[in-house]
């Protein structure tokens, strides 16, 4: 007679694998929720000028980042199911805002240790950032910079763009693209009309 089937292998291989993404699931749950919270601080403190608050938040979540991949090496489909992917996108549009709005060289996803997709994602977020500074620059009558703020927000749309792919490949990069190109069709608008309003005026501060 046979021996009984003795399946204790298999579970303890199978357990010895799970028990470690699941671990590695866990810290990048747990990391994920202040990466969001720390990057959106960080985005309200550039809205304030606030430069260095915003610079110790980014770092602080640039740590907590290579805290969570560490763990997921080799189990990457964590970091592409979801909530780690989002969290990251969130860090990239925080970067990404800081340089947008000092008109500075934006880092690439190489600078920021990020992949490409999250990247690209928070370049698109980010248009929504230029329109609340253009915003502020209308509300100071800064119409130079606002057009300046502008014409960046445009060039950030085209190479989003021209990044073609499938949504599958980009995770629904074109949304992110379609809701950028509303924002700068609005911006277009508000700045437009700002600029029409102030030519009248002077026009007719000329005329008395």
């Amino acid at each position: 007679m046979p021996p009984p089937l003795d399946l204790s292998a298999i579970e303890s291989a199978a357990r010895a694998e799970l028990d470690t993404k699941h671990a590695a699931r866990e810290l990048a749950l747990k990391n994920s929720r202040p990466i969001i919270r720390n990057s959106a601080n960080a985005i309200r403190a550039l809205h304030r000028d606030e430069t260095e608050v915003a610079r110790a938040l980014m770092d602080e979540v640039k740590g907590l980042i290579a805290e969570a991949e560490a763990g997921l090496e080799g189990h990457w489909d964590i970091y592409y199911a979801g909530f780690f992917h989002d969290a990251v996108k969130e860090y990239a549009e925080a970067e990404l805002t800081a340089a947008l709005l000092s008109h500075v060289r934006l880092p690439s996803p190489s600078d920021l240790r990020v992949h490409v997709v999250p990247y690209l994602k928070g370049l698109g977020e980010a248009v929504g950032e230029q329109r609340r500074r253009l915003l502020d620059q209308l509300r100071k009558g800064d119409l130079d910079g606002a057009e300046r703020t502008f014409q960046d927000m445009e060039t950030v749309h085209d190479l989003l763009t021209s990044i073609d792919y499938p949504d599958g490949m980009t995770g629904g990069l074109r949304r992110t693209t379609d809701v950028a190109r509303s924002l700068i069709e609005r911006s277009r608008a508000d700045l437009t009309s700002t600029i029409v309003q102030e030519r009248l005026r002077r026009q007719l501060n000329a005329e008395k």
